[in-house]
């Protein structure tokens, strides 16, 4: 049995859908794989996806499998490998490789949207630190030296206006400091294998972002049982991979008990209207689907429902942070300015 390799590259959701496609127009015109896959080899001349594919290749050749070729390197999904062996073992390989590059074609536009989502706020976060740090450092000396420069000596009340802007400036580019350090050692660790404990500690910690992530959940579960119910795979096998797209644990538990009902022979719309994966008028479509016998086409458009709703939520989410930083930002620029311009005024007032 192959070993899996430990530090190799991680592809793209966008890589694995190009993948899986390929593998299906491959398997859909009569070609073998290893043929395929050599004439994929050719088209990645160098980098570091090259080298998979020549890895993926040798190994192929060796075990006369792509489910063994494709477990043999970690940087294959599990998700993927685990349902490439399904598709060798049922004759519906083809099948699942299209289903797999709908279903990652679909992760990525996912993730598209939250990084996008995420980098404005990140810019302007940036901006306010640059625009505070100038104010403080170079503004504020300027008005203190014209006033030097004029002879004229501050009263207390101005000089206490004065520092109070400028510890109001210093306080406030602190905060935003450790926000957007806060943010990028997030964002770094999210890279590494504490991914599941990040992601579980902003969904406590943002009741919104816990509600986006409730629906990304519920997107996923709708589209692996679509697409493995399409392929004709029984329920409990469906319910049985829908964990491993899954970084949620209490969606997975759900999954679990939802899995755990249709083995005690509950019906699978009611195990899974009995979870709060679905809200009550997708538990009724998936009824009516599990009666007319077109439960996988019910599950697609729910999939793509929940998909839009991320999608919804991301940009709500977005359209409060933006203008809430912009007016923090407005409010403490004009704070520190009249902490400056107040004192000038009454002291150019009673030089009139």
């Amino acid at each position: 049995m192959a070993t899996r390799n430990r530090d190799n590259k991680k592809l793209s959701a966008e890589e694995l859908s190009g993948f899986c496609a390929q593998v299906a127009m491959m398997l859909n015109s009569g070609l073998a794989l290893y043929d395929g896959m050599e004439a994929l080899v050719q088209t990645r001349k160098s980098g570091a996806t090259a080298e998979m594919y020549e890895r993926l290749y040798r190994t192929l050749l060796e075990t006369g499998t792509l489910y063994e070729a494709l477990r043999s390197d970690s940087s294959w999904p599990k998700y993927l490998v685990e349902m490439t062996g399904i598709g060798e073992r049922t004759g519906r390989l083809e099948e699942v490789m299209n289903g797999l590059s709908e279903y990652y074609g679909r992760e990525g536009r996912i993730r598209r949207a939250i990084v996008s989502a995420v980098t404005y706020p990140m810019v302007l976060g940036v901006m306010m630190m640059l625009i505070l740090l100038i104010m403080i450092v170079k503004v504020l000396p300027v008005f203190r030296r014209v006033l030097g420069n004029l002879g004229i000596e501050m009263t207390d009340s101005g000089n206490m206006l004065m520092k109070l802007g400028v510890n109001i400036g210093w306080i406030m580019l602190a905060i935003v400091c450790l926000m957007v350090i806060a943010a990028l050692i997030c964002f770094l660790l999210l890279k590494t294998s504490k991914k599941d404990k990040v992601l579980s500690a902003l969904r406590n910690a943002f009741p919104p972002i816990r509600n986006i992530s409730l629906r990304l959940a519920s997107s996923r579960v709708a589209s692996v049982l679509a697409m493995m119910l399409s392929g004709g795979f029984p329920m409990d096998e469906a319910l049985e991979m829908t964990p491993l797209v899954l970084s949620d644990d209490v969606a997975r538990e759900q999954v679990r008990q939802a899995r755990e009902k249709v083995a005690a022979g509950e019906s699978f719309a009611d195990a899974l209207a009995s979870t709060s994966l679905f809200d009550e008028l997708y538990s009724s479509m998936i009824r009516m689907g599990c009666t007319v016998g077109c439960v996988d086409a019910v599950m697609d458009r729910i999939a793509r429902e929940y998909e839009t709703r991320v999608e919804d939520g991301i940009g709500n989410l977005v359209s409060i942070i933006e203008p809430t930083l912009v007016a923090v930002l407005s409010i403490v620029i004009g704070a520190v300015l009249l902490s400056v311009m107040l004192p000038m005024a009454g002291i150019i007032s009673s030089i009139l």
